[in-house]
């Protein structure tokens, strides 16, 4: 591609020696050829055309349209005034960039929170016939926040009548006050159809808080979860509730998202997951375990859509890690998100749970293919070449537990992914992936525990992007996602047998992942 671009830029300067009065190639111009070219960008994630975005928000599925929100920062790359950026998709995998959303006004930051088809016009500012999208969203007075004051979050109100093209804020905004909390933020609101109310998780420093309304601009407190359960090394943030059915069996269980930083397992950002039940006032749980989503340093602040067909339980995060995200070695852009990923809920050893996966789409993406069957003795290993490096899918399946995944480039650099069925462990090394050496704990292995792994073959299905590894272990019941920037694509694949006895490697495939720009 940029062979293509060159050759285009030499013939411009030859037709504007030929004829004066031949427009030249524009600065903009030659930007808009390179964009979602440059290095280390994500070829099949979202990522902004350029500057700064983290958390995802307003999650919302509307006439046909996925929409994607998300913190975005228009002047650098580096945090600062909080908007809402806008995305939009019909299929969760090719984006469409919009114009910025909501911008800060006098009642401050427009920091994180979620979005709604108020279908029935309960709020009253759309009409019956034309309902309004209404984004939910916490205020960030930075004035009162530098002042000393404890109030200086609250939530605000804006709305749609053209399906998010754009939004007005709401006159009476704010529409619930805080004077308690130092950290009251990230409203999820959802309709709950056996109340009908609306509801609103909302955490405050160390612990959710529920409430509800008729009309999504009067709300009443309900009840609390978290002070004493769960992760606490950091300050809870972007909740998430919802209902799921456990698969193959008659019944249904809520599941709360708390995301934290720090305080995930492998440092600072992560984000922990609850099973229990919901009255339609408070939430339960007697989980006494701490559950992550995923192991990785990099899927924070993630949610999941609104309003979907089929009631499918849809899901992005933010893929990075608030221990380096300011610091990655991107110049144009800074952040992506992960892949679009499905949630369901098993039952396995009588322990609920929670899966992860890409949604079906993405084999859409799926390319040419290599696949292949074979023994690996103890000890051994098997080698194979990377012709599309990192925008590819690998996929395969074992029963094997002593396994050692190294991915290689020209550099010299590896990437290395190994399990240990004594330890029931998963580790993934990315201190010699490529660029580590622009923020101190980016280098370093990642643990991720495989207790209540089931026995037999499992499926490991492992992404690579210009910047990412995501890893998924038996269809997303272990999960592992990191940033990884190395300077050159990955040529090689060793799959190498550290057990005793042979392993047998099922439907090998490797395929190429076609870009979404």
């Amino acid at each position: 591609m940029m062979r293509i671009t060159v050759i285009l830029f030499s013939i411009s300067l030859v037709l504007v020696g030929a004829c004066k009065e031949a427009p030249n190639l524009s600065k903009k111009a030659t930007e808009k050829t390179l964009m979602y070219q440059e290095q280390f960008r994500p070829q099949y994630h979202f990522s902004p055309p350029e500057k700064w975005m983290n958390d995802p928000n307003g999650l919302l599925y509307n006439q046909g349209v996925y929409h994607l929100f998300y913190q975005f920062y228009p002047e650098d790359i580096v945090w600062g005034p909080m908007h809402w950026g806008h995305a939009t998709s019909t299929d969760m995998l090719h984006w469409e960039n919009k114009p910025i959303a909501l911008y800060p006004d006098k009642h401050g930051l427009i920091f994180s929170g979620s979005a709604v088809l108020d279908e029935n016009n309960t709020s009253g500012l759309g009409t019956a016939k034309n309902p309004p999208l209404v984004a939910i969203f916490t205020y960030h007075d930075m004035d009162k926040e530098k002042a000393g004051s404890i109030d200086f979050q609250t939530q605000g109100v804006a709305y749609s009548l053209d399906n998010g093209e754009s939004f007005t804020m709401y006159e009476g905004n704010p529409v619930l006050l805080n004077s308690e909390f130092k950290d009251f933020r990230d409203p999820k609101v959802f309709w709950d159809k056996k109340t009908g109310q609306w509801v609103m998780a909302l955490v405050a420093g160390d612990h959710l808080r529920l409430y509800r309304s008729d009309n999504l601009l009067e709300w009443t407190y309900m009840s609390r979860f978290g002070a004493t359960q769960g992760a606490h090394g950091g300050v809870w943030e972007c909740p998430d509730l919802f209902e799921l059915q456990v698969e193959g069996i008659d019944e249904s269980k809520w599941v709360l998202l708390i995301s934290i930083n720090p305080g995930a397992p492998n440092g600072g950002s992560g984000t922990q997951y609850f099973v229990g039940d919901y009255d339609g006032t408070t939430f339960i749980s007697d989980q006494e375990e701490i559950k992550w989503l995923d192991w990785g340093t990099d899927n924070y602040a993630g949610v999941t859509y609104n309003n979907t067909p089929d009631n499918k339980r849809l899901f992005i995060g933010w893929m990075s890690n608030w221990n380096y995200a300011r610091e990655t070695p991107t110049e144009a852009w800074r952040s992506a998100m992960t892949l679009p990923r499905i949630l369901s809920l098993s039952k396995i050893n009588d322990t609920y749970e929670l899966f992860n996966y890409p949604i079906p789409e993405v084999d859409s993406l799926l390319l040419e293919e290599t696949t292949m069957r074979f023994a690996i003795p103890a000890g051994g290993h098997e080698s194979i070449g990377l012709e599309n490096g990192n925008q590819s899918e690998i996929l395969f399946t074992t029963a094997a537990r002593d396994l050692k995944v190294t991915f290689k480039n020209e550099q010299g650099q590896q990437l290395i992914l190994e399990m240990d069925g004594t330890e029931k462990l998963c580790t993934l090394d990315r201190s010699q992936s490529g660029l580590t050496d622009f923020q101190e704990t980016f280098a370093g292995s990642q643990q991720m525990p495989l207790n209540n792994l089931p026995g037999g073959e499992v499926e490991f299905r492992i992404f690579l992007d210009a910047s990412s590894i995501e890893v998924f272990i038996n269809k997303g019941q272990y999960t592992m996602t990191a940033q990884i920037f190395p300077t050159a694509s990955y040529s090689d694949l060793e799959i190498g047998n550290t057990g005793t006895t042979p392993s047998q490697i099922q439907d090998f495939a490797v395929k190429e992942v076609a870009g979404i720009w």
